[in-house]
């Protein structure tokens, strides 16, 4: 099979403070154009597992390799042109305009001292249309609600135009309405050319658009594969440390807790 566009290849790491390890012996291949979900509950290292990716941690042990090569011999800016992360939240010290703050996006494509040019502004403007979020355009970043900061970060991500897409759980602050656009983003990006990798901790949102899950627990990989291998009862039981069934209800994935609760 065709190396992955990214691939992590038995990677450990630990942070300077801990005992144990943050993850253990991690493997699985991304291959362009796919979504890869990594599915975990809280706690099971998702998060971290996106900064190696995004190289911002190195692992102890192993190795990440972008495009086959290894992912600490490309430079800060060269890694930000390839790839593009949409935190979970971020501290904003500055009372940016929201139209400021996603044409940061742009950076990597900047000289020092740099301002952003008229092409820059037509992306960041085209980013912020695309997300649902130009009537924003002028409001101050410590305005917004924790929703519409979720969207305005995912606007400069896009602004910055990577080739692989990495979102931590893109969906977790946002209302059924502004869950829907961004999943329907996501599949626009996918069909665009975008790989995507997002973590997750609600198995149904994965199912929606992943073709590819990385099943997390506890700092290690449980399984991965395509929905249909590992988007089971068992596994999914396993991930949680609940017994959970899967059903399919009108063409969609449903999971149902079948742990009786004490009234």
């Amino acid at each position: 099979m065709t190396p992955g566009i990214l691939q992590a290849n038995a990677i450990t790491f630990k942070y300077d403070s801990a005992d144990q390890a943050a993850l253990k012996e991690i493997s699985f291949d991304v291959y362009p154009g796919s979504v890869t979900a990594i599915l975990g509950p809280n706690g099971a290292g998702k998060t971290t597992l996106l900064h190696l990716l995004l190289g911002l941690n190195r692992p102890v042990s192993g190795t990440i390799l972008l495009n086959n090569k290894p992912i600490n011999q490309y430079s800060r800016h060269e890694l930000s042109r390839q790839i593009g992360l949409v935190p979970q939240s971020e501290y904003v010290p500055f009372a940016y305009s929201v139209l400021e703050f996603v044409t940061l996006g742009r950076a990597p494509y900047l000289g020092p001292l740099e301002l952003p040019g008229e092409k820059d502004l037509q992306i960041a403007l085209t980013a912020m249309k695309d997300v649902g979020i130009s009537h924003l355009e002028n409001r101050a970043i410590p305005e917004l609600s924790g929703g519409e900061l979720q969207l305005v970060l995912l606007a400069r991500a896009l602004c910055q135009q990577p080739r692989i897409l990495l979102l931590d759980e893109p969906t977790s602050h946002l209302d059924l309405s502004n869950r829907n656009i961004t999943l329907r983003i996501l599949n626009q990006l996918r069909a665009a050319g975008t790989t995507i990798i997002f973590s997750t901790h609600d198995p149904e949102a994965a199912a929606l658009i992943a073709d590819h899950l990385v099943l997390m627990r506890a700092g290690q990989v449980l399984d991965s594969g395509g929905l249909d291998k590992v988007f089971t009862s068992e596994m999914l039981s396993k991930v949680y440390g609940t017994p959970v069934e899967v059903v399919h209800f009108d063409g969609l994935r449903v999971v149902k807790s079948m742990e009786r609760l004490e009234v």
